[in-house]
């Protein structure tokens, strides 16, 4: 910008018109410095302040609003919806390693899991990992496996997501012609791919305060992105 400086050794404050209080203020500072700086371009400098000024406050509200959004987003992260890479192929065919779900975390405080459900969970061992397996008993189930097959409260458990050749062996908790009763507030679960499946058979019931959520969309990759649907509420 520039400035014209003019050397005065005389000059009456009065005979000047400025129309801003400031401009004035100016002038009497630069008058008894000796030195007179022109009206217009002190008007032309406080204009480009006033852009710089708005620049600035619309800088600060735009962080700000990244600030509120971030925020939000935490809370849904911690309270409401997680998303969850599937890890492994104990849920084969029906997850895929690398493939990406979203968990909610509400709907068990709305409602109890129900058969079918496909929840994520906090491991028995170690409660930094996390589990995602199908519920196949619920509170007062009884459970039993015979012939590779899971029996729940004495009929065969109809599993249309398996494929027809798929065999369920027992395990340490779980043994062939064992029946177990689910106690309340824990859940019998298994991995669909049920040669590859660290789950209840091994481990046993599982506690409802382990549970993270339900499973419910999967968003990755995008040509099998849908609704995970429970097989047992769509025969209702």
């Amino acid at each position: 910008m520039l400035i014209r400086l003019y050397r005065i050794d005389t000059f009456d404050i009065k005979t000047f018109s400025a129309d801003h209080a400031v401009v004035r203020n100016l002038l009497i500072y630069h008058i008894n410095s000796g030195i007179l700086i022109d009206h217009f371009d002190y008007i032309t400098y406080t204009k480009n302040m006033e852009i710089v000024k708005k620049l600035i406050a619309w800088i600060f509200d735009f962080l700000q609003s990244i600030v509120v959004v971030m925020a939000i987003l935490v809370m849904i992260y911690l309270f409401i919806i997680s998303p969850q890479e599937i890890s492994g192929d104990s849920m084969f065919p029906t997850f895929k390693n690398g493939e990406y779900i979203l968990t909610n975390k509400v709907e068990y405080k709305l409602h109890e899991p129900q058969r079918g459900d496909v929840i994520v969970f906090k491991s028995p061992k170690n409660k930094d990992i996390d589990y995602i397996k199908r519920i196949i008993g619920i509170p007062g189930d009884t459970v039993s496996l015979r012939d590779g097959k899971f029996y729940v409260n004495g009929e065969l458990l109809d599993e249309q997501y398996l494929p027809p050749y798929i065999y369920t062996f027992a395990g340490s908790f779980m043994k062939e012609n064992m029946e177990v009763t689910v106690p309340e507030g824990y859940y019998f679960v298994v991995g669909d791919n049920r040669p590859n499946s660290l789950d209840s058979r091994e481990f046993g019931f599982i506690p409802k305060q382990d549970i993270i959520g339900k499973a419910f969309f999967r968003y990755w990759p995008f040509e099998r992105a849908g609704l995970i649907k429970n097989p047992n509420v769509e025969k209702k």
